[in-house]
């Protein structure tokens, strides 16, 4: 294998490494505050960048995006609010099977929005054809604006949660709600916010990566199964393993491209679930009891 050769399918595993770890850290925000497995976290990622690609008609591409977290944000908020706060101590296969109904329901009601085509937003920076050399090989410039923008998601959101009050009173939720409550934290709020702040990384995330990876109303199902692969792999409840664990299924992916078809390569993400939730199920940097998980 060139340098060139291999240059081009490191910079590609990182980037669908690190958006994969933004999904499966918008499924640990979710998990920390309330013990709930959001399926339909996908489908912020898709909702974010179809809606970027909508309101951009009338709107300047940043505006547009903005505009398009804002507006996912509040879905996040809806789904909670309709959906999950109602619901008092659900089983976890109950909470399973209604997330799941919620991802049929968001793609069926963009099906009939969007349609079944293909679309996307404009490069940040360039068009299609532009390149940029790095490391002998030629990648496109949006690349680096995803891989600029998660990592500085991931930055942002570690320092949420350990500096402002909001992110101590989510992770005292996490830590022990009947606490936090007697402590005067609303708990509902919270869980709130954290589908809100989940919805929200999942909508930018879509919205960077849209220009290269496309958006179209089903995206959010295969998405989901890589998020949920990476917080497994990573250790569930731990956001930080999860982006170690997204850029290790990434690099797995891209390089796996060598040895066998492309068409392949959903089966190996898939694969490597199966094996960790058999062989270890606590992820591989997690501990045996996936609740004590609770750190950012």
């Amino acid at each position: 294998m060139t340098l060139e050769l291999f240059s081009q399918y490191l910079l590609a595993g990182i980037t669908y490494g690190i958006i994969y770890a933004i999904v499966g850290i918008g499924f640990n925000i979710i998990y920390n505050t309330t013990g709930i497995i959001n399926f339909a976290q996908g489908e912020f990622v898709m909702l974010g960048g179809m809606i970027a690609i909508s309101m951009h008609q009338w709107l300047p591409l940043p505006l547009a995006i903005v505009a398009a977290v804002l507006l996912v944000m509040l879905i996040g908020a809806l789904v909670e609010i309709l959906f999950i706060r109602w619901l008092d101590r659900p089983s976890v296969l109950r909470m399973i099977i209604i997330t799941i109904g919620i991802s049929i329901l968001v793609r069926e009601a963009a099906l009939h929005i969007w349609g079944e085509g293909v679309r996307s937003l404009p490069y940040f920076v360039g068009n299609e054809i532009t390149t940029v050399r790095i490391l002998g090989a030629r990648v496109s410039p949006q690349v680096l604006w995803v891989i600029g923008v998660c990592t500085v998601m991931v930055l942002a959101l570690s320092l949420f949660f350990k500096y402002t009050l909001q992110g101590k009173k989510m992770q005292a939720c996490a830590a022990n709600r009947v606490a936090a409550t007697l402590c005067g934290i609303s708990t509902k709020n919270m869980v709130t916010l954290s589908f809100m702040l989940s919805a929200g990384i999942g909508a930018l995330a879509g919205c960077v990566m849209s220009p290269i990876t496309y958006t179209q109303y089903d995206i959010g199902t295969g998405l989901a199964i890589k998020g949920f692969t990476v917080a497994i792999l990573g250790g569930l409840g731990s956001s930080m393993a999860a982006v170690a664990a997204g850029l290790l299924l990434g690099l797995i992916e891209s390089f796996s491209v060598s040895v066998v078809p492309l068409a392949f390569q959903d089966a190996i993400s898939i694969s490597l679930l199966l094996a960790i939730l058999f062989l270890r199920p606590h992820g591989l940097f997690g501990n045996k009891d996936a609740a004590d998980l609770k750190e950012f």
